[in-house]
């Protein structure tokens, strides 16, 4: 599979597990840290953490393993690192915050994603 694919499947997985405000990015022209961002918001620290061990799942399916993981403790922003693909999972409040979206956003690099997250819950 390859990794827009596989970016776009796992933000429809998250999407299905109830995460929010879902983007992913294509930085590969911006960075040599990895080609893909996924970004999600979760309600609660909770939340956030168990978002991060499903994800975790879904990418070992995939046969990608995690490189490096930080906040999966605090639950308040987690970063999963598999190399060409990063997924950041926050809380909303640090998502708001740290702005990674519109850092990483050069207004050409956003994938458009395979559902509708205007449809409320």
């Amino acid at each position: 599979m390859q990794d827009q694919e596989l970016v776009l499947n796992l933000a429809s997985f998250l999407y299905e597990k109830k995460a929010q405000d879902i983007v992913v990015l294509r930085v590969s022209h911006l960075t040599v840290l990895c080609d893909y961002l996924v970004i999600a918001s979760g309600r609660t620290a909770s939340q956030v953490s168990s978002l991060a061990d499903l994800a975790d799942e879904f990418m070992a399916k995939a046969a990608l393993p995690l490189r490096r993981t930080e906040g999966q403790r605090e639950g308040r922003w987690v970063v999963l690192d598999y190399g060409s693909i990063m997924v950041h999972l926050f809380h909303r409040e640090e998502r708001a915050y740290y702005g990674l979206d519109r850092l990483w956003n050069d207004g050409t690099n956003a994938l458009d994603l395979p559902f509708d997250q205007t449809v409320p819950d």
